[in-house]
């Protein structure tokens, strides 16, 4: 995968500015979710730079471990690395709302990238706590080095769920070609927050001819 062109320091990897460090007090929704206007079936993300601010493969090292209840995990060196600050909160709203969601990251330590979202925490908007799971938020995982139509192929196997009801985000200009299968792909620069979510979701809708509200 291409690479930044400096390497992001662990310190920038890590600010407290741009990932989850505290159990939020009230979660806020994408304003899409409660428009009352359609909204996928299945939303995708990708990983490094686009659920957290780092390349599990170069910058991490492991073997990992939770700390500060499973808002972070340190690695080998003791650096800490977590998720960009809304995606808990993202994730919580995608579940509440029970639209399937997957990863496709074409990473080159998949074990590691797995071992992460096990070990990072989502705090619950449902529950109050932070004791769910991160990867217990998927529904599927496609992780491995490969093409992502290649894991959108398998996502749209297992799933049964159409490429049109598809949206997906990532920070790679060259992943939009998953548009020619009929997936929406939604390019991010600064990672997943809930106004990206919105823009993709109103992409989505605009490709798809889905700006009304569905008679019931």
């Amino acid at each position: 995968m291409p690479r930044r062109s400096a390497v992001t320091s662990t310190l920038s990897a890590t600010d407290a500015t741009t990932t989850t460090t505290a159990i939020p007090e009230k979660v806020e929704w994408p304003s899409t979710f409660s428009d009352g206007l359609p909204l996928p079936k299945v939303v995708v993300f990708d990983l490094d730079y686009t659920l957290w601010p780092f390349w599990v493969d170069t910058h991490v090292t492991g073997p990992i471990k939770a700390v500060e209840g499973g808002l972070k995990v340190k690695d080998r060196y003791g650096e800490g690395y977590g998720f960009y600050h809304d995606v808990g909160s993202v994730l919580d709203a995608l579940k509440q709302k029970g639209i399937l969601v997957g990863a496709a990251s074409r990473t080159h330590a998949p074990d590691l990238g797995r071992e992460m979202l096990k070990l990072l925490k989502v705090p619950s908007a449902s529950s109050g706590s932070s004791s769910t799971r991160a990867i217990d938020y998927f529904d599927h995982l496609q992780i491995y080095p490969g093409t992502k139509t290649t894991h959108f192929q398998r996502i749209h196997r297992d799933s049964g769920v159409a490429y049109e009801e598809m949206l997906f985000f990532d920070d790679e200009s060259r992943n939009k070609n998953v548009e020619v299968l009929g997936v929406t792909m939604r390019l991010v620069r600064d990672g997943v927050t809930r106004n990206e979510i919105d823009e993709g979701v109103r992409s989505w809708r605009a490709r798809n001819g889905r700006t009304k509200a569905e008679e019931t």
